[in-house]
């Protein structure tokens, strides 16, 4: 009989980075918080590198870079889907 461990999904841990050497303020957002651009504030390494890791359960997540009140979408990141504004978000697959 499996343990209540082994049949709850587990989470994983997703790492974000923007560079963006001019940005006074990056937020991380997308399907995984309800796009809010206040939720999830990135840390600059005071060189310009932007971070943030989140616990992701498995699944598909699109998600945008708020940089100091523009979105922007991850240059490290090819993979991308339309959205209903007519640009488009990034996509993050999370494995179980």
């Amino acid at each position: 009989m499996a343990n209540k461990k082994d049949t709850q999904e587990r989470r994983h841990k997703i790492n974000f980075i923007l560079e963006a050497p001019d940005a006074k303020t990056v937020f991380l957002a997308g399907s995984f918080n309800d796009w809010s651009v206040k939720t999830h504030p990135m840390k600059d390494d005071g060189k310009g590198v932007w971070t943030r890791s989140l616990l992701l359960f498995p699944g598909s997540y699109e998600y945008k870079f708020f940089v100091d009140g523009q979105w922007r979408e991850d240059p490290c990141n090819e993979r991308c889907c339309a959205n209903c504004f007519g640009s488009l978000n990034n996509v993050v697959q999370v494995n179980r």
